[in-house]
């Protein structure tokens, strides 16, 4: 029986040339062409792209980008109204039940390409995203403070600073890797075949992707052209191990403090010279 062809590469090589097409249009010609070759693991993928990767889902390795750690910190004095005064921290100033987590300097992009696409073209230059449980840390960071007798120090976010332009890296990254998909499937087709057959499609996927077919299979992602140092993951725990010997945050040299203690000495010379 003659191997049924497969159709739908001609419109996926025109979507990922074209930098005016979407990534979310050209994420569907590959859920497609994944379709008509029965192609599972290929069409869990373009799926995983198009709707987001869960909390429980491996993240791809490109999909982890580098990303500073800040805390928001509000500083209440009796009379005083202080806008809140964003620092860095260091992963080892977090809670210990965070650095056991993994939470460190990366983050988890997990939204869907078409939500990513929409965010890079709203304009910001950073996005801040919360890591899983920064609610639980920023009450214990709080809690800390008020003991440690800074009882005017509230923590208010905890979150990680990235940078729209490794949006942007993540976004080319599955663009890069969908053109050598199709270049794959070209290569694999002789001269004078119109459209590629289902094995061809596999062959191209595992080459491009990564992707492995196969019954009770899993597909897995390998980039390796990916920026290798990018490591986080929304269930935290990705990202470079928790110190064996951690000290305390709070017991740690730290630029926010400094900052509220001149902060507070400041707001005290405001209030002298208003009472006065």
């Amino acid at each position: 029986m003659t191997t049924p062809d497969v159709r739908g590469l001609e419109q996926l090589e025109r979507a990922v040339l074209d930098d005016t097409t979407s990534l979310a249009t050209a994420l569907r010609q590959c859920l497609m062409l994944a379709g008509y070759a029965h192609h599972a693991e290929l069409r869990a993928w373009a799926l995983k792209e198009l709707e987001g990767y869960t909390i429980t889902d491996e993240l791809p390795p490109y999909r982890k980008v580098p990303a500073a750690l800040e805390v928001a910190v509000d500083l209440n004095l009796p009379g005083q109204i202080i806008q809140s005064n964003t620092r860095r921290i260091s992963p080892h100033q977090l809670p210990q039940h965070a650095r056991d987590r993994g939470i460190g300097e990366s983050a988890p992009i997990r939204q869907g390409v078409r939500e990513l696409e929409a965010l890079v073209a709203h304009g910001d230059r950073v996005l801040r995203l919360s890591p899983p449980g920064s609610a639980e840390y920023v009450l214990q960071m709080t809690q800390e403070q008020h003991r440690l007798g800074n009882e005017a120090a509230d923590i208010t976010s905890l979150h990680w600073d990235v940078s729209v332009a490794s949006v942007e890296g993540v976004l080319d990254h599955i663009r890069t890797r969908l053109t050598q998909f199709v270049a794959e499937v070209r290569a694999a087709m002789p001269p004078g075949q119109q459209n590629p057959d289902p094995n061809q499609i596999g062959s191209a996927a595992q080459q491009a992707l990564n992707i492995t077919g196969g019954d009770n299979s899993t597909f897995h992602i390998v980039a390796p052209n990916a920026k290798a140092d990018r490591g986080s993951t929304a269930n935290a725990n990705v990202n470079e191990p928790a110190p064996t010997t951690p000290q305390p945050w709070w017991h740690r040299t730290t630029v926010i403090w400094g900052a509220v203690a001149a902060l507070a000495a400041v707001a005290g010379v405001i209030a002298t010279v208003v009472v006065k």
